[in-house]
């Protein structure tokens, strides 16, 4: 079967890693009889240049006419790069709150997994993290208090700022139902994640997941308490399969649980929606200070090309195929500098990737 991918190397070491997964993507193709169509489209820095703008209409309307759209990174040095002169519309950045909204993308899927090869990177005790952690936070990308109505106003003489955190039944379960698929691929279990005793968009967020979880009797639901949820992350992180947020929290609690994994370069992610077109990139950024240099870790970008294959393409074998890779390439004791350890074999960019290949 053939499937369309927009393909956004983006900026500083974007190219590089997106070329490695492309390659891990083409040997599944080949391995199990599918065709990628990849079509290059310009997003961030690399847009301004040539356009002026950090995406374009006709670039936005490729990515909606594709399968699914792959993103290196995009941004530049904040101190150094002329594309920080330009108003806040107009930075690398806003290309991508563009092509999200454009794509209706209201949910976040952040694996947080600490590789057993890489239990040393985790600040976390032995104890706490025995053969490693696997969990997924699902975040709620266009509502609550980043999206609500805000001012700042002097009443005698006194500044006083307002955010309003609003949230309807239908936003909420939308990105319940998303939770609950997600835990359908996975180990079978939602944790919900609010501040019921505290805020009415909570307890109806409480409430509208209830109601979701009775369509899918087979995953048990868990409430917490999301204060209590950030000590759980760092006191007994194995506990959780899917953990289900609203947008603010789901911002909070996937920063740390990233930090808890050791490396940033390890970790995927993407942007989904109503239908199976997602936005699938690494979670770091473009790390210009190394871009051109080989020496930028691919992993994070090619398993994000797994979580395409799984989540857009309903390819799960092929998805499977390119972790189990992915581990074999770890336990063989391959490192780029970001995840070098006494023992291992330091490797590049390209390297990296020409190995996750070999072993699919």
């Amino acid at each position: 079967m053939d499937y369309k991918i927009a393909v956004i190397p983006g900026d500083g070491i974007g190219p590089e890693i997106v070329r490695e997964a492309c390659k891990v993507l083409d040997v599944v193709g080949k391995k199990f009889g599918h065709k990628f169509c990849y079509t290059e489209v310009l997003m961030g820095g690399v847009s301004i240049d040539k356009t002026g703008v950090p995406l374009t209409d006709e670039a936005l309307e490729t990515a909606k006419a594709s399968d699914s759209v792959l993103l290196g990174a995009v941004g530049g040095d904040v101190g150094k790069s002329n594309w920080y002169k330009l108003p806040p519309n107009l930075r690398p950045e806003a290309g991508l709150l563009a092509i999200r909204k454009g794509l209706g993308l209201f949910c976040n899927l952040r694996p947080a997994v600490l590789f057993p090869q890489l239990k040393k990177a985790c600040p976390l005790k032995d104890e706490l993290v025995g053969d490693g952690f696997d969990f997924v936070v699902v975040r709620e990308l266009t509502g609550g208090v980043y999206f609500g109505k805000r001012e700042t106003v002097t009443e005698n003489g006194v500044r006083k700022a307002t955010d309003t955190m609003p949230y309807d039944e239908n936003e909420i379960r939308r990105i319940a139902k998303w939770a609950f698929e997600v835990a359908k691929k996975r180990k079978g279990h939602v944790t919900s994640v609010d501040k019921a005793n505290v805020l009415d968009t909570s307890r109806l967020w409480r409430q509208v997941v209830k109601e979701t979880a009775q369509e899918y009797n087979g995953i048990p639901l868990q409430d917490m308490l999301v204060d209590n949820c950030a000590m759980q992350l760092v006191k007994d992180p194995k506990q959780f399969d899917v953990i289900l947020t609203e947008n603010m929290f789901g911002d909070i609690l996937s920063d740390e649980a990233s930090m808890i994994t050791g490396s940033i370069g390890m970790l995927a992610s993407a942007s989904l929606g109503e239908t199976k077109l997602g936005l699938y990139e690494p979670s770091h950024g473009s790390a210009p200070d190394i871009a051109g240099k080989n020496i930028a870790n691919p992993i994070a970008t090619i398993l994000s090309a797994a979580m395409m294959l799984r989540y857009s393409f309903d390819l799960e074998e092929e998805a499977d195929c390119i972790e189990a890779a992915v581990n074999s390439v770890l336990d063989e004791g391959w490192r780029t500098a970001d995840i070098m350890s006494e023992g291992c074999k330091l490797i590049g960019t390209k390297e990296m990737g020409d190995q996750i290949a070999e072993r699919i």
